[in-house]
């Protein structure tokens, strides 16, 4: 018997495994429409975020397909998957909106601890992110690595590298396929335009000393974004 100790699997992932066995059990047929998250969070007892974790990764494994403004078909059995089971494929990702309530408690007391400590480096670092981010949106690209660049400035200013190693694990989780097919639904021109307004705030309020506010705009901005992630698959824009 193997020493080694069994992971525990991520609740997303176990969400998953009981709707891919009532879709093999014959409950939800193939070509059938899953019912709405409400009545899936429901019927399985977990939150509607977990749910979206567990039909994200469900689609990433081609078992179910997401038709923008109809609803979540059923697309295969997903049973096996070029020899393995569909579950294999990023068993151990972290959910992205698990990922996205995490950087909620951590990020608000790194941005409060920024407006205590940032050096005049830090602070220029950030602003260059900033910028950066403004040139990406007017110039039609997401600014996905402006803003990495911009968080990491803030927890640069912490001068803690726990904090900073945390933080550089949250946002490589942002490279997986789960945030990537997320991000194709729920982000666009007019989310980031809304999400660079909250870091113009956050950024202020460093600047000018502020943690109460540092950390108010921060809980802000990691909220509207959680929002924006929970959206209705109805308003996001249509792929085709």
């Amino acid at each position: 018997m193997s020493d080694r100790p069994i992971e525990p699997q991520r609740l997303y992932r176990q969400i998953a495994k009981q709707i891919q066995t009532l879709i093999s059990s014959g409950e939800f047929a193939v070509g059938s429409r899953l019912p709405a998250e409400r009545d899936l969070a429901t019927q399985l007892s977990v939150s509607r975020p977990s749910v979206r974790e567990a039909l994200i990764a469900l689609e990433v494994e081609g078992v179910i397909e997401v038709r923008t403004g109809s609803g979540i078909y059923v697309k295969s059995l997903g049973l096996r998957t070029k020899g393995k089971t569909a579950s294999h494929h990023a068993t151990g990702e972290w959910g992205p909106l698990e990922v996205m309530r995490a950087r909620f408690l951590i990020e608000a007391e790194m941005a409060a601890l920024a407006a205590q400590h940032a050096t005049t480096a830090d602070l220029k670092a950030m602003s260059l992110a900033f910028v950066a981010m403004q040139k990406d949106a007017k110039a039609g690209r997401m600014p996905r690595d402006s803003d990495i660049a911009f968080h990491m400035a803030i927890a640069n200013a912490c001068a803690n590298s726990v904090i900073q190693d945390t933080l550089e694990r949250y946002l490589q989780a942002r490279n997986g396929p789960l945030f990537a097919r997320l991000g194709d639904y729920f982000e666009s021109p007019a989310s980031w335009v809304a999400a660079i307004a909250e870091h113009k705030e956050v950024l202020t309020a460093i600047q000018t000393r502020n943690p109460q506010a540092a950390r108010k705009s921060m809980q802000k901005h990691l909220r509207q974004a959680h929002k924006r992630f929970s959206a209705s698959w109805r308003s996001a824009p249509s792929r085709s």
